[in-house]
């Protein structure tokens, strides 16, 4: 195993660097497709596996339960016991996990499986980025990089659209076992050709596994509540309990230990706060909709599952082709104003795909409300990523992207939980999606009053006109519509470093 802990080297010009770069596209497009693919098969698994509607719910939560409990703690490990291992590790962890799902004769052993997915997924995700970060130099570091975010962002987008197929044209199984095949590429490459590195710094340090586990027995019992609510009072209290219990073990545990997955001192900055609740809210507002919004097309309007699956394609081709425009304006006159907007518009598309109903057509009734809606996410989610990491205190700006990730990835959790629950959706999304849409839209207003009142303009500006200079790059990854994009910060060595963010449009 070659250890790399100097200097990195890589270029884009090498077979070796090249090599790298197809490594971290593979092994992030394992979990960035998964996020979306399934939510297609939902209709077709539902039947196969005679689910009910709560099933369903749970398919898509367990899933994002795990990765959002453990992604912190994922990169945690990568820096500890080295990035290529633990990278290596997710993505072998993701393929058992993925078999056991395609292999399912029961929607128990598939939730079952979908949860053990997702820590597969909390270990490759931030372990793609890291080792772009450490292993290139760094006149190389952005374009790979930004070929890694593009194509990642191609890739899902092109996820929904493969898993229609899929289960058009084999079955719903398949939408699981098409990564066995990839994850075996991406483990012979990585073993091949991807060098090993580790933090120097983190040698010796405790893992805190505690705080990771607490965050999701926390983050379960909440879920099993509002996903579990017809099963009476008492189940649900008990849960509550759980879930409280876990929460308070989780503040206590990360207040005392020495090196916690979350050190809740970032959060004293009231800008970072600030920011991070509006994060809550926004991907709280619109998480329930790409789960419902394509079972809807397949049950009610009578789309096949290909066509339900590239509905919303437009949606990442806005967020490709306008994302870095809308970081260069935030930086130039400040967040507030998209971060206020861009809800607004948001909830403007919902609206419209509210009225999405039996015998629609995908350009008169579809199409308007995903352009609008892509439009928001586009004005939006650039501004709220460099005004989290913008707001952050200095000694923990490294990791204030980590945690807005994990955070929007929170809301969207309890958002799938939750609404449905709240407009009556439990019997299929012909019941009650109109109501889940309205609940979304007015979600995403108040999200958008929150950021008017609560961030600041001169959350982006660096603390002096020499600082600026001096600052290392900031690399965002493509806009993702599951969480904000991830983020990382490097000086000229390749070490990851603190900063005040202002986003350039890389």
């Amino acid at each position: 195993m070659r250890v790399v802990t100097s200097t990195p080297d890589l270029s884009l010009a090498t077979g070796a660097g090249r090599w790298v770069l197809l490594a971290t596209i593979l092994g992030s497009a394992l979990a960035g497709i998964d996020a979306t693919v399934v939510n297609v098969a939902l209709p077709a698994l539902g039947e196969a596996l005679d689910a009910e509607f709560s099933a369903l719910q749970w398919t898509v939560s367990a899933y994002a339960l795990t990765l959002a409990s453990f992604i912190l703690l994922g990169g945690t490990l990568g820096d500890r016991f080295g990035r290529r291992r633990v990278f290596v590790v997710g993505v072998v962890w993701f393929a058992v996990a993925s078999l056991a799902c395609g292999l399912a004769q029961d929607v128990g052993t598939l939730i079952a499986a979908r949860a053990v997915q997702g820590v597969g997924a909390a270990l490759l995700t931030p372990g793609s980025l890291a080792l772009l970060q450490v292993s290139f130099r760094t006149e190389d570091r952005a374009r790979a990089i930004g070929a890694w975010s593009g194509l990642g962002g191609v890739a899902t987008a092109i996820g929904p659209l493969l898993g229609g197929w899929l289960v058009d044209v084999a079955s719903w199984r398949w939408v699981f076992l098409i990564n066995l095949p990839l994850a075996a590429v991406v483990v012979w490459i990585a073993a091949r050709h991807v060098p090993e590195t580790h933090d120097d710094a983190a040698d010796g340090t405790a893992v805190d596994w505690a705080g990771g586990i607490l965050g999701a027995v926390a983050l379960a019992g909440l879920t099993f509540a509002l996903i579990e609510s017809s099963r009476g009072p008492v189940v649900v209290m008990a849960a509550l309990a759980v879930g409280l219990a876990g929460a308070v073990g989780f503040v206590v545990r990360e207040r005392r230990a020495a090196y916690p997955v979350l050190p809740l001192g970032v959060f004293t900055s009231a800008q970072f706060s600030a920011v991070n609740g509006v994060t809550f809210l926004v991907y709280g507002g619109f998480g329930v909709v790409f789960f419902l919004l394509v079972v809807q097309l397949q049950e009610v309007t009578g789309f096949g599952p290909v066509a339900a699956g590239s509905a919303l394609l437009p949606v990442t081709a806005l967020m490709l082709v306008l994302s870095a425009r809308s970081g260069a304006l935030a930086a130039r006159i400040g967040p507030r104003l998209q971060m206020s907007v861009g809800p607004l518009v948001c909830a403007t598309g919902l609206l419209l795909l509210a009225r999405v109903g039996a015998g629609d057509t995908y350009l008169a009734d579809v199409l308007p409300g995903v352009v609008v809606f892509g439009l928001g996410l586009a004005i939006m989610v650039a501004p709220l990523t460099a005004a989290a990491l913008g707001a952050a205190p200095d000694e923990h700006a490294g990791m204030a992207s980590g945690v807005n990730n994990a955070v929007a990835r929170t809301g969207g959790l309890l958002a799938v939980a939750a609404i449905p629950v709240l407009a009556g959706v439990t019997d299929g999304a012909a019941r009650g999606f109109e109501r889940a849409l309205w609940v979304s839209a007015a979600i995403l207003v108040v999200s958008g009053l929150v950021a008017a009142v609560t961030v600041r303009n001169d959350v982006l500006a660096p603390d002096s006109p020499s600082d600026a200079a001096d600052e290392p790059t900031q690399h965002l990854s493509h806009c993702g519509v599951g969480a904000p994009p991830l983020a990382s910060a490097c000086d000229d060595e390749g070490h990851t470093t603190t900063r005040r963010a202002v986003p350039d449009g890389t």
